[in-house]
């Protein structure tokens, strides 16, 4: 018999240690051994977007093409059932767009309840969401195709196999409960700040349940592999393209900065970001030659001592003072919007690479020339200080000081002529150059969820983080971007 909806008894506080990232193709399978209860099914996960405007965006579904939780290009979410009458779709009024938040969704489907509305719900952060039109569904329709064991079931992949979409960016803590119907108070709970988080889950998930926590790192359909369930039901995914380096520690309950899409240069939003947005690249189209491209961190600080490593992946493109990347941090959110953004930096103190003479600008104004030479794969250490009067930044390579540095640490200006004001936060901003076709920046942007594993695996003092270097410097301890440090020294 299903169970109908209500309250868990299991409370308390909750870690959640790793999530899968999406990105390009990336996706999970699995197929049923059986038929399961396709009546009353419940789908509980947890998602960080890394693209907006993008057509169907499968976070799950079964291939037959009309079974599926997604979002749409207008950032809703559609939960669409089809039974043997028709078509039932549920579509929220509201839009998700933030690409720095975790979603907690819960999308139950119920026909045996004896009211409508409850036969098909969706709820985002413990939220029963509006939909534009409540579907009406008769008692006890069945779906057509998920929870059928003739259909192959997708995590973030396309359900129409004729398509190519998928759903871009990171999902945690992912419970598909076969034959029950719980709400979301069964796998979350508002915490005295008034914030839904997750909480564990105490009870079953039936005969084609599963629960997939991505705590291992293997590629093969079993316990050993990234689509491992640790449900006890043994339905293990399938994975296509993951690896290692797609198991990351960027979780609800310790949120890392990545680059934010939303208030860097428009042109990347579609093309420029890649693997949840860790890795930006100027070779995008409609972009002009030499035209500079900035993007900025989702997370700002105005306390605190934070580190992050850029490794150049792209080429180091010159033509006489004209270079391809900056790296550095600057306070205010600057209006990027399109085209071309090299004196737009100038309130920030930044590392102009492969320049002429190599030099770090501060304010706009010339901090320092002459300074090593960057070559294509090399690693950019930034470590920023809030704590000092005036916060400062000291850039490394690959591991060791800048020789040429005389004036480092450098100076992060707040008052300059591009400042929005002394008390903004400090964000972290690289900056990439188009060259021409064959000549593009770009960076792989680690602020301790790094795109790459590193070979050498440093965390920070507070154990997290990946870094290819110490977070240390000069036996100071600086600190990862993500909400645990920040709650801490933030």
């Amino acid at each position: 018999m299903p169970t109908i909806l209500g309250a868990n008894s299991v409370s308390g506080n909750y870690e959640i240690s790793n999530s899968a990232r999406f990105s390009g193709s990336r996706e999970m399978t699995y197929t049923p051994g059986q038929d399961g209860t396709k009546t009353t099914f419940t789908i509980s996960c947890w998602v960080k977007k890394s693209e907006n405007n993008a057509e169907r965006q499968v976070i799950f579904g079964a291939q037959g093409g009309s079974d599926y939780l997604r979002f749409t290009d207008d950032e809703s979410i559609n939960w669409h059932i089809a039974d043997a009458s028709a078509s039932r779709s549920y579509n929220s009024v509201a839009k998700f767009r933030d690409l720095s938040a975790w979603y907690h969704i819960v999308a139950i489907w119920n026909t045996t309840h004896g009211t409508n509305a409850n036969r098909m719900q969706l709820y985002v952060n413990g939220n029963l969401i509006t939909p534009d039109t409540q579907p009406t569904i008769s008692q006890n329709a069945v779906s057509t195709h998920m929870n059928d064991s003739s259909q192959v079931h997708h995590i973030a992949g396309e359900v129409n196999p004729a398509n190519d979409f998928h759903f871009q960016g990171y999902i945690s803590e992912f419970h598909f409960l076969d034959g029950l119907a719980y709400d979301p108070t069964y796998f979350g709970e508002t915490d005295d700040n008034g914030v839904w988080i997750p909480k564990q889950y105490g009870g079953a998930h039936g005969d084609n349940g599963f629960f997939l926590e991505f705590q291992q790192t293997g590629t093969d359909a079993d316990a050993s592999g990234i689509g491992a369930d640790t449900s006890g039901e043994g339905n293990h995914f399938a994975v296509a393209d993951l690896t290692a380096r797609d198991v990351v520690t960027d979780t609800p309950t310790n949120n890392f900065a990545t680059l934010n899409p939303l208030a860097g240069n428009s042109q990347l939003q579609t093309a420029g970001y890649f693997f949840g947005n860790t890795r930006v690249s100027s070779n995008v189209s409609g972009v002009g030659n030499s035209n500079y491209l900035m993007s900025i961190s989702t997370i700002g600080v105005t306390s605190g001592k934070w580190y992050a490593e850029f490794k150049v992946t792209g080429n180091l493109y010159s033509s006489g003072t004209d270079s391809t990347s900056l790296i550095g941090v600057g306070s205010g959110i600057y209006e990027a919007g399109d085209g071309n953004h090299n004196t737009a930096i100038g309130g920030f103190t930044h590392w102009w690479l492969d320049h002429d003479d190599d030099r770090v600008i501060v304010d706009g104004d010339v901090g320092n020339t002459g300074l090593a030479s960057v070559s294509q794969n090399d690693i950019i250490g930034v470590y920023l200080n809030c704590d000092t009067t005036m916060p400062t930044v000291t850039f490394h390579l690959n591991g060791s000081a800048v020789s040429g540095a005389t004036n480092s640490p450098y100076n992060v200006r707040r008052t300059g002529s591009y400042s929005l004001g002394d008390n903004n936060p400090i964000f972290f901003m690289p900056v990439v150059r188009y060259g021409d076709s064959s000549n593009n920046g770009q960076f792989e942007c680690n602020f301790g969820n790094p795109p790459n594993l590193p070979s050498s695996g440093n965390t920070d003092a507070n154990g997290y983080g990946n870094f290819e270097y110490s977070a240390t410097l000069g036996g100071v301890n600086y600190f990862a971007l993500c909400t645990k440090n920040l709650a801490e020294y933030g």
